[in-house]
């Protein structure tokens, strides 16, 4: 980069330096992640004092530092206000905008990244007011989308263990579907608990061996099979067919009817992808926190 370069970028950090200043962490579509700094942003009659709040869509011009990068001009392309105006909206792409700050590179294009927060943003700012499971249902597949272009993408369609298909059994009502966050997807509940009792016949087996065989001279060299036994994935969650129906949607959002974004699974589903995203990032999602709290409040509305 020059001394100076143009990005066009949105908002997704903010903090104050010193007296007057804000630092802004921003995604660009050109550079990736940048921070820099918005002089004078918090003075009342500032240019960039608007321009560097969240989720504003800036195009930049931008002078190098040797610490940290300035910004010295700001044209907003597109801002959120349906957002600010709405807890549990506001709470999502806070959210979302985590997340990609996880997974976003620096000094390297990240159009897709870039352009896929966008679209997401816009979706739920759209979303009718209070309409709590709509959000969940945004969410989901704004996480979900997120993860599949970090190269994360949950194996929803075909068993973990067997790598048989899965479908949901609605005419069985006890049906369930377990979903392991370590193993990165869904598991046949049947295939597990074969895979379980099995490892404990072979454990009862081997104890039984260990107990009642003749010992052996220790001068003998003694020579070992090495097997590689399948583990036993830990089930982190058991969905019902319903739920299960919802996640498997996600691959394919033009199916998400209005009824179906209105499913209160959708609770189950980001809550699901929420610990699958920590896991696999590394990271904990602060944000979602604020979006417990929103659904406690409007706990009522949801059931």
């Amino acid at each position: 980069m020059s001394k100076t370069y143009k990005a066009t970028g949105i908002n997704l950090k903010t903090q104050v330096l010193g007296e007057s200043d804000r630092i802004v962490t921003i995604l660009t579509r050109e550079f990736g992640l940048i921070r820099a700094v918005a002089p004078g942003a918090r003075k009342h009659n500032s240019s960039l004092g608007g321009r560097s709040g969240m989720f504003v869509v800036n195009e930049l011009l931008i002078a190098k530092g040797r610490s940290l990068d300035k910004i010295t001009q700001a044209q907003t392309l597109k801002t959120y206000p349906g957002l600010a105006k709405d807890l549990g909206k506001l709470a999502a792409g806070q959210y979302l905008a985590e997340i990609a700050l996880c997974q976003a590179l620096s000094e390297q294009p990240q159009e897709e990244l870039y352009e896929l927060l966008n679209e997401h943003l816009h979706q739920l700012e759209i979303l009718p007011k209070a309409e709590t499971s709509a959000i969940y249902a945004s969410l989901a597949l704004g996480v979900f989308q997120l993860l599949v272009l970090a190269g994360l993408t949950p194996q929803i369609q075909v068993c973990c263990l067997t790598q048989g298909s899965l479908k949901p059994d609605f005419a069985n009502p006890n049906w369930q579907v377990g979903f392991s966050v370590p193993t990165g997807g869904v598991i046949c509940l049947e295939a597990w608990e074969s895979l379980r009792r099995k490892r404990e016949i072979e454990k009862w087996e081997n104890k039984e061996y260990s107990e009642f065989s003749p010992s052996v001279n220790s001068s003998i060299p003694s020579y070992e099979t090495v097997v590689h036994r399948q583990e036993i994935p830990v089930i982190s969650y058991r969905l019902s067919a319903r739920e299960f129906a919802l996640l498997q949607q996600l691959p394919q959002p033009e199916i998400m009817q209005i009824d179906g974004i209105r499913d209160n699974g959708w609770l189950s589903i980001e809550q699901i992808l929420r610990q699958y995203a920590q896991y696999h990032l590394g990271h904990s999602i602060r944000s979602a926190t604020l979006i417990d709290s929103y659904f406690a409040a409007n706990h009522d509305a949801t059931i």
